[in-house]
């Protein structure tokens, strides 16, 4: 794709790390920014969950490095990928960090951006589409309505290592609704939690995979049913949960809204 003509885009110096999102998974959902950064990086230091469109649109001699963390499987600590960013930034390389969604929500940006700051290395930071937001709008579920919510709340439903889950029956106890990222392998506790805050049995809940992807498929269901729903549904990661009045509005949406194809 020719973005010469596109205003304002910034050079990208050899020595420089580019942090990027890369949205929920279509690349038609890439910024023009990160559209432009994919297309100048010598090298794109990539998660799992970036979509292999995505990576299509790189050139031809660049080169993939793969860095995703899946969980129960072998893959690079973060001080490994923190040291690789600074190895190839200080080879002379355009070094692309390509992140699924966006890389401050739940993305570890940060912990990075820490790494080449100490290595006295220039960055640029490039936002994304994050799924829990843009993955859900586009199956019919808004994160706020004005007849339903004035607040969200989105959680990593997944430990991250060394650390403990949200407090879940605090959540609970918010009557808001919430937006979980990766929590298929925590559900069922995460369920009874929400429930012991006080959260209602009833409470309407909603399962979006593989969100803007051929793969999408979306589940709707409440919160005491919503672990037997994922597993009689074969739901799995990558995998978004909503939970709360917002999830109800996917139907009045449906009859009308046009497929994101």
């Amino acid at each position: 794709m020719n973005l010469e003509g596109f205003p304002d885009l910034p050079a990208f110096p050899p020595g420089e790390v580019w942090l990027a999102g890369a949205g929920p998974g279509d690349p038609r959902l890439l910024t023009v920014l990160a559209l432009h950064a994919v297309s100048r990086a010598d090298d794109i230091v990539h998660d799992a969950l970036v979509d292999s469109r995505v990576l299509r649109l790189a050139r031809q001699d660049a080169v993939l490095l793969p860095v995703g963390k899946r969980g129960g499987r072998p893959s690079p600590k973060q001080d490994e990928i923190n040291a690789l960013l600074v190895e190839r930034a200080r080879a002379g390389r355009r070094v692309l960090r390509l992140k699924g969604g966006d890389p401050f929500v739940f993305g570890r940006g940060w912990d990075e951006v820490t790494a080449l700051s100490e290595a006295k290395l220039r960055f640029r930071i490039i936002p994304g589409l994050t799924a829990g937001l843009a993955g859900t709008a586009l199956a019919g579920i808004p994160a706020t309505s004005r007849d339903t919510n004035h607040a969200v709340v989105l959680a990593a439903g997944h430990r991250a290592e060394g650390q403990s889950t949200a407090d879940w029956e605090a959540l609970g106890r918010l009557g808001q609704p919430l937006i979980l990222y990766m929590p298929m392998a925590q559900l069922e506790e995460i369920v009874a939690a929400l429930q012991r805050g006080g959260l209602p049995g009833d409470t309407p809940a909603a399962l979006v995979q593989s969100a803007t992807t051929e793969d999408e498929r979306v589940v709707e269901s409440r919160l005491d049913a919503l672990a037997e729903d994922a597993e009689r549904h074969g739901i799995g990661s990558p995998c978004i949960a909503v939970i709360g009045a917002i999830a109800t509005l996917r139907r009045r949406a449906l009859a009308s809204m046009v497929g994101w194809s």
